[in-house]
């Protein structure tokens, strides 16, 4: 196991099974676990130079193998609140939702789904958020299943007040390390893949280091 403290973030490298039991209990887990090789449809991820990043990678264990039941429930009960993308495809490992967050992707008729579902037990009713896929050409995305960081942003700002861990054990390139750190929260992230692990670490030092040169040009 390997371990980077990058600001208020701190990162592990390893399985998020062997990880969780040592950790204390977060204010909140915001996570979108692997449910499946193209499950949702989707092939691929658009990049700004017309490539396309394979949804598949044949050494990502986790695409091949979704978590299992009892992972999951782990998951969950790591955070006070917990935000779970994909949580259409878990429905048997997970309980009852209070609130579902949705992904409208603005995009019909395409092979890939026009949106996307988080599983929540926030204390709120069905939310809502707008946003093209173009989105990720902001982020230059590394990962197959990368969200905007502008999306997971957008679910941290709905976690009741006075909550400021933020755990993600699935954490792949650091997409929602990038947006609580953003935000001034704490966070905690789990990746068993050196590769992604590596891009999280460079992606989240990047925003902790563009944040405090706001703090000090404010100052």
């Amino acid at each position: 196991m390997r371990v980077e403290t990058i600001g208020a973030a701190t990162l592990y490298l390893g399985d998020c099974r062997d990880i969780l039991p040592t950790l204390g209990k977060v204010d909140a887990v915001v996570t979108d676990p692997p449910y499946g090789i193209g499950i949702d449809g989707q092939k691929g991820s658009d990049r700004k130079d017309g490539t396309q990043l394979r949804k598949a990678h044949e050494h990502l264990g986790w695409d091949k193998e979704p978590p299992s039941q009892d992972l999951l429930r782990s998951v969950i009960g790591a955070g006070h609140w917990a935000i779970v993308w994909g949580g259409n495809y878990f429905m048997e490992s997970l309980p009852p939702q209070k609130a579902w967050l949705v992904w409208d992707k603005a995009q019909t008729g395409l092979t890939m789904s026009d949106g996307e579902l988080a599983w929540s037990n926030l204390p709120m009713v069905l939310r809502i958020k707008k946003m093209h896929r173009t989105h990720l050409w902001q982020d230059e995305p590394e990962h197959p299943t990368q969200k905007p960081t502008k999306l997971m942003a957008w679910c941290i700002a709905h976690i009741p007040a006075p909550a400021q861990t933020i755990l993600d054990p699935f954490m792949g390139s650091g997409t929602t390390g990038v947006a609580a750190v953003q935000m001034g929260r704490k966070f905690i992230g789990i990746e068993r893949e050196e590769r992604y692990f590596n891009i999280a670490c460079k992606r989240i030092e990047d925003a902790q280091r563009q944040g405090d040169m706001f703090i000090e040009a404010a100052a």
